[in-house]
């Protein structure tokens, strides 16, 4: 059997973040497929540097102006269609927006759609996203917009979902989500995970960690909060337009970190995990790499009861789970895992499961058998 031609397309490439390390995994697995992409920005994602990237037509747009397509999906939405994909046997779109609409040209082409979630804010979590849109000062005009374009885009994704030929879920909440709104079935490939870099520390430091993008439904506030009522040492490592309310609502005890990355990547936030107390995570996620992350070096998870958490999380055995967000329930959380006797050995192999290794041989077996 001839081997068959390969495309990755993902939404943008703008910034690091978990969508773009799957995007790095699956070039890993299929290192001769170019990446597809809507807007490339190279000096934010310099891990891939020196792919194979080809952009759609925004991105010869000004580069003042290319943030601009985020403020109208539409314009995204047809700068997919227009992408010619008709050399390739398989199309893999790695999406949590509109990447999954590129076109099929040939009736023997498979579209394999890695799905990092429906789009949130037309399905799962619209109202929020409506209530804070995360615009800053533009809020208001976005706010009054989305009612009047939000239906003509949940009819368009809806519509590419039905032309996708298999679809993967990154977690059990996903693939609810994939049958609930689009009607189709779907298997679960977790993320990947570099678990191998990470070396817990035996002897664990006396202080918790937050990390991640400061925006609103990151629930970074609540972790802050919780330190402070407790009088308990934080470090929160990340920047974001929630920063300031974080440090005026701080205590003593917390710490901020802006100057580091806001993920697992960077060496100083690696090094915190593999000797901190433990990792604590109050944000609703899709999956939430970090929460793995954090295990693999040791520490255990405190998190929020829903989402990617509950593929991750076994309470009482690699972490704590509460089920309600709110400054208690987060203090009694931290309390309750201070009575159990994490074992840092423990934790990194309960993260072994999520390991990169797996990703890549589930991801390539997909693959085959679609084709």
């Amino acid at each position: 059997m001839a081997i068959p031609k390969i495309a990755i397309v993902h939404d943008w490439l703008t910034n690091m973040g978990g969508a773009e390390n799957v995007v790095l995994a699956m070039h890993e697995a299929f290192p001769d497929a170019p990446i597809y992409t809507s807007t490339y920005t190279p000096e934010n994602t310099p891990a891939f540097k020196n792919l194979d990237i080809r952009t759609t037509n925004l991105q010869n747009l000004p580069k003042p102006f290319r943030k601009l397509h985020k403020f109208f999906p539409m314009l995204r939405i047809r700068a997919f269609r227009k992408l010619d994909l008709s050399e390739f046997d398989i199309i893999i779109s790695v999406s949590s927006a509109e990447s999954k609409q590129v076109q099929k040209t040939r009736p023997d082409q498979v579209h394999i759609c890695y799905c990092n979630t429906p789009i949130r804010y037309y399905w799962s979590h619209y109202k929020e996203y409506r209530q804070n849109p995360g615009f800053g000062k533009l809020n208001w005009l976005v706010r009054s917009f989305m009612p009047l374009i939000v239906p003509a885009l949940k009819k368009a994704d809806y519509d590419a979902a039905q032309k996708v030929d298999v679809f993967i879920g990154i977690s059990t909440e996903v693939q609810k989500r994939i049958k609930k709104y689009y009607g189709r079935t779907s298997t679960i490939i977790y993320p990947p995970v570099d678990v191998d870099r990470f070396e817990p520390a035996r002897i664990r430091g006396d202080y918790y960690v937050a990390l991640g993008r400061q925006v609103p439904y990151k629930r970074i506030d609540l972790a802050v909060m919780a330190a402070t009522k407790l009088s308990t040492k934080l470090r929160v490592y990340g920047n974001g337009s929630e920063h300031q309310h974080l440090v005026d609502i701080a205590g003593p005890t917390v710490r901020f970190f802006t100057d580091r990355f806001c993920d697992a990547s960077d060496n100083a936030v690696t090094s915190a995990l593999n000797n901190a107390k433990g990792y604590i995570f109050p944000a609703e996620e899709d999956f939430g790499i970090v929460q793995v992350e954090a295990l693999a070096a040791g520490a255990p998870v405190i998190a929020y009861s829903k989402g990617g958490a509950l593929d991750i999380v076994q309470d009482g055995e690699s972490g704590v789970l509460f089920h309600s967000q709110t400054v208690d329930a987060v203090v009694d959380a931290i309390k309750r895992s201070e009575q159990i006797n994490f074992l840092p050995g423990t934790l990194r192999r309960k993260a072994k499961r999520f390991d990169k290794s797996l990703f890549l041989t589930k991801i390539r077996k997909v693959v085959d058998s679609s084709w």
